[in-house]
Parts: C-alpha cells; sequence; structure tokens
C-alpha cells in the first residue's frame, strides 16, 4: 500500500510539473513608448519571436508577427518589474530599476540589449539644444567635456553598469576607493562665469559634477546650473521656449517623437551614456531554459 502510495505521488508531481511546463510562459515588458519597443526588440534578439521588420525600431505588440515559442508579452510598468520578477518567466529591466535592486547586467543578465555606438542607435541619450543653437561655441564646449575619459570613468564607476558612455573611451583604468564621491562632493565657484542651465530628470545626474570639475580644470568659465523636472513631458517644452539652454534626459527616439508631435526647434548636439535593458529571470538560468520550458509552438 505505501509503495503504491508512493508512486501515485510521484505520478501526480510528474503531471503536475509536466502541467508548469506546458503553460504558456509569461514575459514582462515595460509598458512606456520606446521601452515597450526596446523590450519587444530584445525578445526578437533572444530567439523567442519574429517581428515585422516594416516596424524598425519602435514595434508595438501587434507588430509580432511570430511566437517561435510558447511565451506571452506583459507590458506593465517598469518600475515594477524588479518587485514582480519572481512572478514572470523573465522580464527586460533597465538598469536605472535593475542596479538598485541589486541586479548587476553581467552578472545576472541573461541577454544584454546591445548599444551601438552608431549614429543610427535611436537609444542613445544625448544633449538637446534649440536648433538655433546647435553651434553655439559655448554648448559644443559642454559637449566636449562630457565626452571626455573623466566622465566615462565617473559613468562607469558610480553607475555600476546602468549606464555606459556613448563616445569613445578606454575601459582599462583605475581609480582610488572613494573616487566617485569625491567627484560627487566637488562644488565649483559661480561668480565671474557664464551660466548655462540644463534641463534634467530624475536622480541620475551626478555625472555633470565630473562635467563642471573637466570645465573647470580647462578654465572654460562655464557653469552648469542643473534646473531638474519632475515629468519627461517638460524638459523639451521648456528647451523650445528658452526658459533653459540645454537638456539631457532623453535618447534620439523619445526627442524625435516629442519634437514631431509637439512642433519643438530641438535638436541633438552630443551624445552622452546609453541605458542598455536586460533580459532577467528568478526563475530560469538561460534562454535556452526558457525556451525549454516554453516549447516550441508549430
Amino acid at each position: 500500500m505505501k509503495k503504491l502510495t508512493a508512486l501515485l505521488i510521484a505520478l501526480i508531481l510528474t503531471l503536475t510539473a509536466s502541467a508548469a511546463l506546458a503553460d504558456t510562459l509569461i514575459i514582462g515588458i515595460p509598458d512606456d513608448g520606446t521601452n515597450l519597443s526596446r523590450g519587444i526588440k530584445l525578445l526578437e534578439t533572444a530567439g523567442l519571436i519574429e517581428v515585422d521588420p516594416a516596424a524598425g525600431y519602435t514595434p508595438e505588440i501587434k507588430d509580432v508577427t511570430k511566437y517561435i515559442y510558447d511565451i506571452e508579452i506583459s507590458p506593465v510598468a517598469a518600475n515594477t518589474l524588479t518587485s514582480t520578477l519572481v512572478d514572470y518567466a523573465a522580464a527586460t529591466i533597465n538598469g536605472t530599476y535593475a542596479i538598485p535592486f541589486g541586479l548587476i547586467p553581467s552578472e545576472n543578465g541573461l541577454i544584454i540589449e546591445k548599444q551601438s555606438e552608431a549614429g543610427d542607435n535611436p537609444y542613445v541619450n544625448i544633449i538637446a539644444a534649440r536648433a538655433a543653437d546647435a553651434e553655439n561655441p559655448i554648448y559644443q564646449t559642454i559637449v566636449a567635456a562630457y565626452q571626455t575619459q573623466y566622465v566615462a570613468q565617473f559613468l562607469l564607476v558610480n553607475y555600476k553598469e546602468a549606464f555606459f558612455p556613448a563616445f569613445d573611451y578606454d575601459p582599462n583604468f583605475t581609480v582610488e576607493d572613494g573616487w566617485a564621491e569625491s567627484v560627487i562632493a566637488y562644488e565649483s565657484p559661480k561668480e565671474g562665469k557664464t551660466v548655462v542651465r540644463v534641463g534634467v530628470c530624475g536622480a541620475n545626474n551626478d555625472q555633470w559634477k565630473a562635467v563642471q570639475q573637466v570645465l573647470d580644470e580647462q578654465e572654460a568659465g562655464i557653469y552648469i546650473e542643473l534646473v531638474e523636472f519632475d515629468a519627461y513631458n517638460l524638459p523639451n517644452e521648456a528647451l523650445n521656449s528658452g526658459d533653459i539652454d540645454l537638456n539631457a534626459f532623453q535618447h534620439k527616439a523619445y526627442m524625435n517623437n516629442d519634437a514631431a508631435n509637439n512642433g519643438y526647434e530641438v535638436v541633438a548636439i552630443g551624445d552622452t551614456l546609453i541605458a542598455p535593458l536586460t533580459l532577467y529571470s528568478q526563475n530560469f538560468d538561460s534562454v535556452d531554459a526558457i525556451k525549454e520550458a516554453a516549447g516550441l509552438l508549430e
């Protein structure tokens, strides 16, 4: 009797496991604009789906032409994906949310969004100016100061893979312990300098302390004054109206879409950083494991 009971329990467990494997696997992606598109493209890169090539860099769910494996894509608020990761087979998460949660792309990611520095990459973050001011020498000096090895090192050390420089830099460098903290603590005198008001969003803007240090070392006579906005729809409006001089909070795709929708005459004048999307999972240790569990669709 005990042996029969054990066999029945084993059979039930086997059937339960098989049923679980047969269930459609849910993949979470951000539900906001271009980040939704980036999530779809990353799943395409992973070989889980096929996407209509005509959609380019900005596909929507309707542009998924084929589900190669038995998965369902679930768009949800980006800031909830880390805390609910265990509820999904996997989720595509931006470093802005992943890093504070303890997820490191190179250590925990199953696949990382390929971020080319080529000019056609719409997800490279930029410094934007009014079109009429694109060649302003003061603004170009700021761009050049940003695109230095010193700022690249700060991005890599301080943000721990959330951001990567979107300009040429030497990845082989060393800094002393506490160096990033000393950069953040840097204070520059404002008196006697040309003040340039730069619009930003969010909390990750300490790299501008590094930019200011570079400008001061060059004796450029420029003072960066950050103007913080609490909503992403505001900095381009402020730039276009002349309330600020530059802004640095967005990637090219967002700026182009925002400018087209609102008639803003703003342009990118320099690349800054890239924040790759990464596919994470607390239930599977590889993309191949997800594919095996999901199963091929006929």
